[in-house]
This record gives structure tokens, C-alpha cells and sequence, in this order.
């Protein structure tokens, strides 16, 4: 079994999922609206996903650490509306697919590491961070933006098979 194509197959699948459930989220929706004090709001959460498919993901094929200084102020992606998002979306994935279209197979062992000053937080093979870091991460919180949906009463769509709103 080629692996590295299963991969891009996998991404594929994921990403278009992804992409469903994010189309899903209503043209009115409050982007600044969370269901908890702990949750993330919509527009966050949302915009997690993009930073998932796109910069996590082309950022482990391209790269073999991410060194941040202890003083960095993270710039979260929270999009204005569900265009913006979407068209982030679109042009992040597009991006992660051709850099991983381009990446060799045999660097899938090379390690990977992620970190701010002296706290290294991930370091692991390329192959297990893209499975747990973009692949898994990405089905987590699609799952979280489905139950913020149902939470507004808007249609859920399938993403592995029919969902309740698909009539099955």
C-alpha cells in the first residue's frame, strides 16, 4: 500500500467534509456567539479549522520545526463572515494539497518539533504529526463546529454518511 497517497486521499475526504460543515454555517451567524464561557466562539472555532488544513498542515510538509520566541502574541485567524472564511478556506486547503502533492515520501520519518522558548510542545515524525496534528485535529473540532450548528438549529450535513438533516 502506497501510504503517502492513502494521505492525500484521506486529506482530500477530510478537507471536503470540513468544507461542508463550514458552508453549512448560516449567512447571519454570529461569528462572536459561543455556547460555554470555556468554548471557543463560532468565528474562532471556525477559523481554527482554516489555520488546521492550511498553515498546520503545509507548515509540517515544508517545514522541520517551528521555533516561536517566549514573547510571541499568537495572531489567531477569526474571519469577518462565513465568505471570508470560506475563501480563507479554500485558498489554505488549495495551498496544503500542492505542498503536499510535492513532498517526498521518504521524509514522512523526518522529525518535526514545535515550540516556544525553551518548551518544545510537539516533536514526533512528520507522518504522526499530519495524522494527529492536521488529519485528527481537523475531525475534532469539524465535530465541534456540528454540534455548534445544531445548537443554532441550522442543518447538520453528513460527513460520513447521512446526517439527521440529510432526511435519513
Amino acid at each position: 500500500m502506497d501510504f503517502h497517497k492513502e494521505l492525500i486521499a484521506e486529506f482530500e475526504q477530510e478537507t471536503a467534509s470540513t468544507r461542508k460543515i463550514l458552508a453549512a454555517i448560516p449567512e447571519d451567524a454570529d461569528f462572536s456567539w459561543k455556547p460555554h464561557t470555556k468554548s471557543m466562539t463560532l468565528g474562532r472555532l471556525a477559523g481554527h479549522l482554516v489555520e488546521t488544513c492550511g498553515q498546520w498542515a503545509s507548515g509540517t510538509l515544508t517545514k522541520d520545526k517551528v521555533e516561536l520566541p517566549p514573547d510571541y502574541n499568537f495572531d489567531r485567524f477569526i474571519p469577518a463572515d462565513k465568505n471570508a472564511l470560506l475563501a480563507d478556506f479554500d485558498k489554505s486547503v488549495a495551498e496544503s494539497k500542492a505542498a503536499l502533492a510535492e513532498f517526498s515520501p521518504e521524509k514522512w520519518s523526518d522529525i518535526w518539533s514545535f515550540g516556544m522558548g525553551d518548551q518544545v510542545w510537539i516533536r514526533d515524525s512528520k507522518y504522526r504529526v499530519f495524522r494527529t496534528w492536521v488529519l485528527n485535529h481537523q475531525v475534532h473540532h469539524r465535530a465541534q463546529v456540528g454540534v455548534y450548528l445544531r445548537l443554532l438549529d441550522a442543518a447538520v450535513p453528513g460527513t460520513y454518511g447521512p446526517s439527521a438533516d440529510d432526511g435519513m
